[in-house]
């Protein structure tokens, strides 16, 4: 299989140098065919992995693919969130615009880019599990379970953004399988199973048994959320410590944090504020859990930000994220604060109002500068007060969408009164979308209807 990450620095240059001695061996020993026989370093065959350490690579490759497909490159966690409302367009790309506005198409070239790295998360751990399982049987096992967390996760996040009709297709005995579309409702049971696999695979109480098993155990949860499970999600997050976190990592001389790149260094995005009308006040409510500062005040130029505008072609303030202050600030994916908000949404829903208030209150006691709650009148304004912690504990993390699809799918409500709507703020209405479509090159399937990569695009 050929490595997707690009050739590297130290490839290209094995690459010339490779070149350069077989145009001596030309010259010396004047047969110009040998320098046809150049290994190209960016080919990786099956018996480079067929051992040990090379079933180990494929794990780290797949862990490493999971970082670009969250935070490390532009993914559902930023585009997810620029098709609800944590975030608004701020350059003129019209592949991020409709996305922004809601009325995207399956050719959309962003969306492709981050369909193909989630892909390749999922299927290089699903590849990793097998070759662990042959030629390392006696690795740890939260190694192997890892993998399936890995994949749960993709599968979990994929069903929460796309349409009916998500296709899966996987590698067996080194073949692709090439896979049909499948419903949203498949794909979470798909991730359940995923995530099932890896917690019976970890008996023991290592910090990475640990770590591995809370992370499948909130993973677990927001699944069994997904499909409206809502007592079982409860008692599977029950055992994660709220400390508990699975972070992706950032470096200087590694892969950036993509938020704080997108946003505070390129301004293409801007944190949101009271979008279409039904979008949440991210930028302005003035909470500790989503510090944010206007581009060019103080507070922005004491973090490197004097540009004052989005862009410089309009005159839309530009409002910037400091929950990731600098390019390597970690991303946290899984957390035990979202296996609290699980527990809240859990009792909500069976009518303990008094209890989830409880949980949330708990929660906001750990932040400084967070008053408690009071509980609201209402069942829907209760509702509406759980989604909004929901929002700002896990801001662009790629769960702001999901959970608006559930208020339409799982709460009844009208999609008109969650998703932005009206006048969108560079001209023209939003749209209708409330789903992201299957990308137009999955048409290269014929396992795909052309022209029909969605089912439906109900939320």
């Amino acid at each position: 299989m050929r490595a997707t990450t690009g050739i590297t620095a130290r490839a290209t240059k094995l690459r010339r140098a490779a070149l350069w001695a077989g145009g001596v061996l030309v010259l010396a020993a004047c047969n110009p065919t040998e320098i046809l026989d150049v290994t190209d370093p960016d080919i990786i065959n099956p018996s480079d992995v067929s051992s040990p350490a090379g079933a180990n690579a494929v794990r780290l490759g797949a862990l490493a693919r999971l970082n670009a497909a969250t935070s490390g490159e532009e993914s559902l966690f930023m585009l997810g969130g620029l098709f609800a409302d944590e975030w608004n367009n701020g350059d003129t790309f019209i592949a991020r615009q409709e996305i922004d506005q809601r009325v995207i198409t399956p050719e959309n070239t962003f969306l492709t880019a981050a369909n193909r790295v989630l892909h390749r998360a999922r299927v290089g751990a699903q590849q990793a599990v097998a070759l662990l399982q042959e030629f390392s049987p006696n690795a740890p096992a939260a190694d192997v379970a890892e993998m399936y967390f890995v994949q749960a996760f993709v599968e979990n996040m994929m069903a929460e953004h796309y349409c009916n009709g998500l296709v899966f297709s996987t590698f067996e005995n080194g073949a692709e399988q090439l896979g049909s579309g499948i419903t949203t409702t498949a794909a979470f049971e798909m991730a359940l199973a995923h995530a099932d696999a890896g917690l019976k695979l970890i008996t023991g109480n290592t910090a990475a048994d640990q770590k591995v098993r809370n992370a499948l155990a909130v993973t677990k949860g927001r699944i069994l959320v997904n499909l409206a499970r809502y007592a079982e999600a409860a008692t599977a997050v029950a055992g994660v410590p709220t400390t508990f976190k699975y972070d992706m990592q950032h470096a200087i001389t590694a892969t950036s944090n993509q938020m704080w790149n997108w946003n505070n260094l390129s301004r293409r995005y801007s944190v949101s504020t009271n979008e279409g009308g039904n979008g949440l006040d991210f930028a302005t409510a003035n909470d500790p859990r989503l510090p944010v500062c206007v581009g060019g005040d103080a507070t922005c130029k004491a973090n490197g930000v004097t540009q004052p505008r989005r862009d410089d072609s309009g005159p839309q303030t530009l409002y910037v994220q400091l929950k990731w202050p600098v390019r390597e600030s970690p991303v946290t994916i899984s957390s035990g604060v979202e296996a609290r908000l699980t527990e809240a949404e859990a009792q909500l829903k069976a009518g303990n109002a008094a209890g989830a208030l409880a949980t949330l209150n708990a929660l906001r006691a750990t932040v400084t500068g967070l008053a408690p709650l009071t509980l609201a009148a209402t069942p829907a304004a209760q509702l509406d007060q759980l989604f909004r912690e929901r929002a700002f504990w896990m801001f662009s993390t790629g769960h702001r969408t999901g959970d608006l699809r559930r208020l339409v799918r799982q709460y009844g409500r009208a999609a008109t009164s969650v998703f932005p709507v009206g006048p969108w703020h560079k001209g023209g209405n939003y749209g209708t979308d409330v789903t992201i479509p299957v990308p137009q090159a999955e048409e290269n399937n014929p396992n795909v209807t052309r022209g029909a990569t969605c089912m439906d695009r109900n939320a």
